[in-house]
């Protein structure tokens, strides 16, 4: 049984007519210039007030290659929605929510070490899960699986980064 904020996401939001269930969850594809405005709707309409992940799928061959995933929850309805949007290989790049959910600024980064896909706004997308000097993004279906990466020098842990 689907939660009754889906509904009134559905005749509200314009973005939420053609929604999707899948496995209890309701599925919002957008267009990559709609994705703040209707986050920012389901925030502060909808009570969408928890971000949970940003994830990223590497559709190769496909045209656009990257399809951009914000899990949502509300803790008012108790219901999740996910939201999804393509972008290509040539501009991967998707406006940030980190004015919107604080804690997007660090699964962004995750998304950016791992796909290569930039976050605007994101002021600090430095390396989060990947040495500095690490070449290219491993989770892309490009990625060389017996690559080697060059090496680096060790840090000393007694000094300051």
């Amino acid at each position: 049984m689907e939660p009754a904020v889906f509904a009134d996401l559905r005749a509200r939001l314009p973005a939420a007519a053609g929604a999707g269930v899948a496995h209890g969850v309701l599925v919002l594809t957008l267009g990559r210039d709609d994705v703040v405005a209707t986050m920012r709707a389901l925030k502060d309409d909808f009570a969408f007030d928890m971000l949970l992940d940003v994830t990223a799928v590497d559709w190769l061959p496909q045209t656009p290659r990257f399809e951009v995933v914000w899990h949502l929850y509300s803790t008012t309805h108790k219901a999740r929605v996910r939201v999804k949007t393509r972008v290509d290989e040539a501009d991967a790049a998707v406006d940030t929510l980190a004015p919107l959910y604080n804690a997007a600024r660090y699964p962004e980064r995750e998304c950016h070490d791992m796909y290569g896909i930039r976050f605007r706004g994101n002021d600090d997308l430095r390396a989060l899960l990947l040495y500095e000097g690490f070449v290219g993004h491993p989770l892309r279906r490009d990625y060389p699986k017996d690559g080697e990466q060059p090496l680096i020098p060790m840090r000393d842990p007694s000094r300051p980064a």
